[in-house]
């Protein structure tokens, strides 16, 4: 397919989905206009929930797979909004809209690139494309409801707006909620044990603990904590302080690595919401990323989560795009951004297939 009408029909379909509400688990709209979409180009696809993929016409299960991921959910629009959030209105060059910039200009670029790629034979790889839901609520029903669908990948490719810059690895997160236990008494007999003095020494050391592990992109491993609360009364001693830390993990440490040196050195309890937001990395000497920088790229670790968090495998994040623009009122992404997305995704891809 030539790459101009791929690009046409990708703005074509991206102005589709602005215009389409598509709330995190309120997706089927958009699910059923992607899928029918690729159907109309004579791809398969599979469908569970609000996901959809498919697969290349000559998909070879002897051969590696790649992953093109992107999001179609989208965040509920701020207060600020000024213009119609589903308009889908197009004016000096800028396609406004909720989701153009996050991740509707990513997604219908590797979609297109999907179908460049699709109906051709002899290529090294297979491609794997994904677009799915509850990206921006981290949800169960996205991206990791389907993987064990998907088959045996090898590294992805996830579309979040990078400015076609190559985010080699992105922060994990855990939010761990802790609890210092201590005894009751009256304040003004000295009785009982303060739950809050027992939680300072813990939170003195969540505030100056240096991991051993320093990542080269990211440098230290960061921990913040960001909410406390004891006690009822002025005069009751607390028998419990609760309290809230939030942690960055690089690329240097797996969660649960993070998780039991934490546990080792503090005496609160520790209990942490999730560990499924993995950091995330390919390494620099990866052919793809050599491939980026050949085309003038720049490297860079990304602090934002994304689906990335989600995979086991070396995955690169990038995307046509300003990250700076996602959640913003009136969100916008160049007309311009899509078609030179669409072209750098392929010659990225074409100096490994």
């Amino acid at each position: 397919m030539m790459l101009e009408k791929l690009q046409t029909n990708a703005i074509r379909l991206l102005k589709r989905l602005i215009a389409t509400p598509s709330f995190s688990k309120e997706e089927q709209v958009t699910a059923q206009l992607i899928e029918f979409f690729l159907k109309d180009c004579g791809v398969k696809t599979y469908t569970k929930k609000n996901n959809v993929w498919a697969y290349n016409k000559h998909f070879d299960s002897a051969k590696p797979t790649i992953l093109l991921n992107s999001h179609h959910d989208t965040v509920k629009p701020n207060s600020g909004y000024t213009r119609d959030p589903f308009a889908a209105d197009e004016e000096n060059g800028k396609l406004y809209g909720l989701g153009s910039n996050d991740a509707g200009g990513c997604l219908v670029s590797l979609i297109a690139t999907f179908l460049y790629f699709y109906p051709q034979e002899n290529l090294t790889y297979n491609f794997c494309l994904a677009a799915t839901a509850e990206e921006e609520i981290s949800g169960n029903d996205g991206l990791e409801l389907i993987i064990p669908e998907l088959g045996s990948l090898d590294f992805a490719i996830v579309g979040e707006p990078t400015q076609m810059h190559l985010a080699i690895a992105e922060r994990g997160l855990m939010v761990l909620d802790c609890v210092a236990h201590g005894k009751a008494g009256h304040a003004a007999r000295e009785e009982g044990e303060n739950a809050i003095y027992k939680a300072l020494k813990d939170i003195e050391w969540f505030r100056s603990y240096q991991f051993p592990r320093v990542s080269e992109v990211f440098g230290p491993l960061k921990m913040s904590v960001t909410i406390i609360h004891a006690g009822s009364q002025h005069n009751v001693v607390p028998a419990q302080c609760d309290f809230t830390v939030d942690v960055r993990v690089t690329d240097a440490y797996r969660n649960e690595e993070v998780l039991e040196i934490i546990r080792q050195h503090v005496d609160c309890e520790v209990n942490p919401r999730s560990i499924r937001l993995k950091p995330s990395s390919i390494v620099k000497d990866h052919p793809l990323v050599k491939a980026g920088i050949a085309l003038g790229r720049k490297t860079y670790g990304s602090p934002t989560t994304s689906d990335q968090a989600l995979l086991n495998i070396p995955s690169l994040k990038i995307g046509p795009g300003d990250s700076a623009r996602s959640h913003s009122a009136d969100e916008f992404i160049y007309v311009d951004e899509i078609k030179e997305g669409i072209e750098i995704y392929i010659k990225l891809l074409e100096c490994i297939v």
